[in-house]
């Protein structure tokens, strides 16, 4: 067997109750004067109030931005940059949601390199180091806080967009699972059923061969021993915390099992990378408006019932880390948990007009970097049985 891997992580990764008061001492070490990037709820939170005051006391200089908008529009990213130019800020805070962190990380890249982000969209398109992030989520599931990606969404594309590069890694995260006690439960579930949708991906993505360079040449590499590694013991903890959590939002043990998942995955799939899960969502999420967490769970165990015959062996290895019985028990039983957590089962659910599947299986396929990620290939007359399988809740289309 080749043991190829490969990790791209933050220089700093900090985990761990209470650890949010280490944000003064790690940020006086990056820089002088940080734009901080959160939302407007978060402005008036108490946490985040402290946090500021942790880094006024360590000589920080700093400007707070609550600006950030859910899917983060692209304009609202420009906005942020040329109202922060007049600070010129050597350091960038991203603190709230999966929307907060990927607009600081835009945000940072247009502040050192300038123009706009469609400049940057796709893959290896940030020219070079950007200044200094660190990211603080207070969700539980993107894993934003450890990964090459800023997903923001572009009107004029009707579609969700991403950059991609490991120069946009934070240069240190600090997950304290505190910060996720007060998030509702339909957060927690959207968040969480993100989470295990990247690590599920991540796994059962292709293999590539690892020629030298691929880890070069390729943000998403594909599975690798390292992926594999973080996304099992991602698995593991979001299936043992993952429902607790969202039926009792106090349960500590439960948040801290499932914020390190998704930070897991997070390291997971951003090597490895995610697959027609993702591809679906971006043009379902851009026709229905939901939640992108919302629809990447809804599509997996139709997804994984048409790369089946390509992933039993990992199926397997989900198998025991969930503590099933057999590789057949997993798609049947991830189901059942989005189910429980109030996950939509069909696309019809999420709002999916009948009339727009052609449209959502041709933007799918166009998506090239995730569809040539799955495991299992899909033209584009087997995206539209995926998608109308998806849509009805008829796994037979996919027979």
């Amino acid at each position: 067997m080749n043991l190829f891997g490969t990790i791209r992580a933050p220089r700093e990764l900090i985990f761990g109750y209470d650890q949010r008061n280490s944000l003064g001492r790690v940020a006086s070490k990056l820089g002088r004067r940080a734009l901080v990037v959160t939302d407007a709820r978060l402005t008036s939170d108490l946490h985040f109030l402290a946090m500021m005051n942790q880094l006024e006391a360590a000589g920080v200089g700093l400007r707070i931005d609550g600006s950030t908008l859910p899917d983060v529009p692209v304009e609202s990213a420009i906005a942020c940059a040329v109202a922060a130019r007049d600070f010129a800020p050597d350091l960038v805070v991203g603190i709230g949601g999966g929307s907060c962190l990927d607009m600081a990380k835009c945000v940072a890249v247009l502040l050192t390199h300038g123009g706009n982000p469609r400049d940057y969209y796709g893959e290896h398109n940030v020219p070079g180091p950007v200044m200094p992030i660190i990211a603080i989520p207070t969700t539980a599931g993107t894993g934003s806080e450890v990964t090459p990606v800023a997903v923001l969404s572009d009107a004029e594309r009707n579609l969700k967009v991403g950059i991609s590069s490991p120069h946009i890694i934070p240069t240190a995260s600090i997950c304290d699972p505190e910060l996720t006690l007060t998030c509702p439960p339909s957060l927690t579930a959207i968040a969480g059923a993100d989470a295990l949708t990247h690590a599920i991906e991540a796994f059962t993505a292709i293999r590539r061969e690892p020629l030298p360079g691929l880890a070069q040449e390729r943000v998403f590499v594909g599975k690798n021993v390292f992926s594999d590694h973080f996304a099992l013991r991602a698995i593991s903890l979001l299936w043992q915390g993952l429902e607790a959590a969202c039926m009792n939002g106090a349960d500590t043990a439960a948040r801290e099992k499932v914020m390190m998942g998704a930070t897991l995955a997070g390291l997971s799939f951003g090597v490895a990378g995610t697959a027609a899960a993702h591809a679906i969502q971006y043009p379902v999420g851009a026709l229905t408006q939901t939640a992108h967490g919302a629809g990447v769970a809804c599509l997996m165990p139709y997804v994984m019932s048409w790369n089946k015959p390509e992933i039993m062996k990992e199926l397997g290895e989900i198998a025991n880390a969930a503590g099933l019985g057999s590789a057949d028990e997993v798609i049947p039983a991830i189901a059942s948990l989005f189910a429980r957590i109030g996950i939509p089962s069909t696309l019809r659910e999420l709002g999916l007009q009948d009339d727009r599947l052609d449209w959502v299986a041709e933007q799918s396929c166009g998506i090239s970097r995730l569809i040539e990620n799955n495991p299992r290939p899909l033209a584009l007359p087997d995206m539209r049985r995926l998608v109308a399988a998806a849509h009805s809740g008829d796994t037979s289309l996919l027979d």
